[in-house]
């Protein structure tokens, strides 16, 4: 048997010779680097209005840098094994300084957010996000760049279920297939008889219920295997211990509530009111993640969610204390990779194709040999 833990943080390949083995060696481009920067761009307006229309939200602001006390910043996993970048501002000849970090996510800072911009229920905002998270290993689908559509909406305590969240879920879903028919018409060429169709509805699954169809593999086997089955998942509860004893994935425990009990289309008891929607990519012929959400915490459930962790003394910053003290509304957001989202849709081999970031040379040079564009 595998070994279960290996995956829990994330599924990076881990070493070159591997993602040699693993990226295609037969790829082709379908558009030109001019097209795909215009391909790009269609895809991303087309996101951003028709998100904006489908769950009621307007374009905002958001911060590349956040206060270090104010506590909002996106620890991604529970272990704090993925810290942000830290550095101090010498401001007024260090009488007045700040300690600041540039941002993993604008998870947390947006529920704040619906309060400063006075978002009603069934308000919300959508953020043209970019960040940093040095801790990745940089393959084809993880950089040390990431840019999201990081949205949040507001919502009442009865609307804290699975069918509201399901909802939101397939009207995202609606907008994502969209994009890439609008792409298609656009640019004929994205219509290649190699590939099939975008799926047009999402198969729903507990994290738990895919355990039990697979006891034995690790986590993102797990995935890969259920997304041969179905194309286009949303597995729900990524951060819930499992009955292996392990969660489907470690999820921070101050944003997404992954400790409320649910039940399955089955009947069967489960927790959760989060996850992810994972599709299978034909290029790479692998697992491709599209974006992270959920409802998020509760008072009750964010105190749960920290004493599981260990994570008690979070409780005394800003952020926290806000949930504690009923000052900002209860939420449900997400976020959706931009550049995973275009590698997706417009049939990519590398997130290289489609961001300018850093990448190492050894990983340049096997894209070089594979006919894949890194942008520089």
């Amino acid at each position: 048997m595998a070994d279960k833990k290996a995956d829990l943080a994330g599924p990076g390949i881990g070493n070159y010779e591997d993602l040699e083995k693993v990226l295609p060696s037969d790829y082709r481009p379908l558009l030109n680097r001019k097209d795909t920067q215009k391909a790009l761009y269609l895809v991303k307006h087309y996101i951003e209005e028709n998100l904006c229309k489908e769950l009621n939200l307007m374009m905002v602001q958001v911060p590349l840098i956040v206060d270090v006390n104010s506590g909002v910043n996106d620890y991604l996993d529970r272990d704090g094994s993925r810290t942000p970048i830290q550095f101090h501002i010498n401001n007024d000849y260090n009488k007045n300084p700040i300690d600041a970090q540039v941002v993993q996510a604008a998870t947390k800072w947006k529920r704040v957010a619906l309060k400063q911009f006075d978002c009603k229920v069934g308000e919300g905002i959508c953020t043209d996000m970019r960040a940093v998270r040095k801790d990745y290993f940089l393959d084809h689908d993880h950089s040390c760049y990431v840019d999201q559509w990081d949205w949040e909406r507001v919502i009442t305590a009865d609307q804290r279920d699975l069918n509201f969240m399901k909802d939101i879920i397939r009207k995202i879903w609606k907008v994502l297939v969209g994009a890439g028919k609008a792409a298609q018409e656009q640019f004929p060429a994205l219509k290649d008889s190699k590939y099939p169709q975008f799926p047009e509805e999402l198969k729903f699954l507990h994290a738990e219920e895919i355990l039990e169809m697979y006891p034995d593999l690790p986590r993102k086997q797990r995935e890969t295997a259920i997304l041969q089955k179905y194309p286009a998942v949303f597995i729900i509860g990524i951060g819930w211990t499992l009955k292996d004893g392990y969660p489907h994935e470690m999820r921070a425990a101050d944003y997404d509530d992954w400790v409320t009990e649910t039940k399955s289309e089955k009947g069967e008891p489960m927790h959760g009111l989060n996850g992810d929607i994972l599709v299978w990519n034909p290029v790479t012929k692998r697992r491709h993640e599209l974006t992270s959400m959920g409802i998020r915490v509760t008072k009750d459930t964010l105190k749960t969610q920290l004493q599981m962790t260990g994570q008690l003394d979070f409780l005394k910053l800003p952020y926290h204390q806000a949930i504690m003290n009923d000052q900002i509304p209860l939420s449900i957001g997400g976020g959706i990779g931009q550049s995973r989202t275009f590698m997706y849709l417009l049939r990519g081999a590398h997130l290289g194709e489609f961001s300018v970031t850093v990448w190492p040379q050894i990983l340049k040079d096997i894209c070089a040999k594979k006919n894949i564009h890194v942008l520089e």
